[in-house]
């Protein structure tokens, strides 16, 4: 390397630092993609491998360092097959970039009327419910224990899911963008003590999945006909429409609004 060279790594320039902050959002946005599924888990057994390739390297295990080339050289075709559907997760939420909505699709607001009028449906009509609605961090894993669904974001379908005694209303609807992809789906139960005992298995799985995820989930209860929102590890009790709403647009912060408009909150 030329003296010129090392000058430059020392004085890094406007590209590449551009360079630097483009490949740390790309980094980040795939470690949120992959949060929690089985592609982590193939990253982490990858990551073995090569260190284990590392030691025997140092240690001239002729042998091990021969196998691990062997399934280095041919690991790139079985990772495609492996990361096929985060591949197709990543490619997805490209679909749901900013510029992206300029060809179309429902915006926030409309989204968030259709899931608010759902929720107020379900509330009058004593029906138990709960909707998951993704933002950042991928929810496939939990999609993957319900049946997939691909239809458009509405009150009218919302409902009908939830109907009782039809084949999906026992679980979660889970939302991604401007669609409803799963139905039936299973969410982890919060550990939390909660301090009204009255709260059902919905709540506890609505705070168990805003503690693990950004999700923000809304829960009906089918006792009391109320409505909670589950977001960032905090769970708001008697949610007033107009909060969801804005909660469902992703414009307010969930927690400083309740406390402010002195709604319940439990952490």
């Amino acid at each position: 390397m030329s003296i010129l060279e090392q000058l430059r790594l020392l004085h890094p320039g406007w590209r590449d630092l551009m360079e630097i902050a483009l490949v740390s959002v790309g980094v980040y946005r795939v470690l949120l993609i992959i949060h929690r599924t089985r592609a982590m888990q193939v990253l982490a057994g990858v990551v073995v491998l090569a260190l284990v390739f590392g030691v025997a390297y140092v240690l001239q295990l002729g042998m091990i360092v021969y196998l691990l080339k062997l399934i280095f050289s041919y690991g790139a075709i079985a990772l495609l097959v492996v990361f096929a559907p985060e591949l197709r997760a990543a490619l997805a939420q490209i679909g749901r970039s900013p510029m992206s909505r300029l060809f179309g699709g429902m915006d926030k607001a409309e989204i968030a009327d259709e899931v608010t009028a759902a929720i107020e449906r379900l509330s009058r009509s004593g029906i138990g419910a709960i909707i998951a609605i993704e933002r950042d961090v991928s929810l496939e894993e939990y999609i993957r224990s319900g049946s997939p669904i691909q239809g458009k974001v509405s009150a009218d379908l919302l409902a009908t899911i939830f109907t009782p005694y039809s084949p999906l209303h026992d679980g979660a609807v889970i939302i991604r963008g401007d669609m409803i992809v799963g139905a039936g789906c299973i969410l982890p139960l919060s550990q939390a003590e909660f301090i009204e005992r009255s709260l059902g298995t919905r709540h506890r799985a609505a705070l168990g999945l805003s503690e693990e995820t950004d999700a923000l989930v809304l829960v009906v209860s089918e006792e009391t006909a109320t409505v909670s929102v589950a977001v960032n590890g905090t769970l708001i009790r008697d949610a007033p429409p107009e909060q969801v709403r804005a909660l469902a647009a992703g414009g307010v912060n969930g927690t400083r609004t309740a406390r402010d408009s002195g709604l319940a909150v439990h952490s």
